[in-house]
């Protein structure tokens, strides 16, 4: 959950400015009536940074 706040944070900072974000590949996704910026590259990253921190709160 919070590697996708995380993504859809960042994804929307750069991806408002009309960047690809280049190796982060920010696109427009679609739910529903919505259309949200998101990247897989920056989801998975962002999933494993806050998988790492919660195992060293530990």
């Amino acid at each position: 959950m919070l590697g996708a706040f995380l993504t859809w944070i960042v994804a929307l900072f750069v991806g408002s400015s009309g960047s690809s974000g280049g190796f982060l590949n920010i696109f427009l996704l679609p739910v529903g009536d919505f259309n949200v910026l998101w990247s897989w590259p920056l989801f998975l990253a962002s999933t494993g940074l806050c998988w790492g921190i919660m195992l060293l709160m530990e």
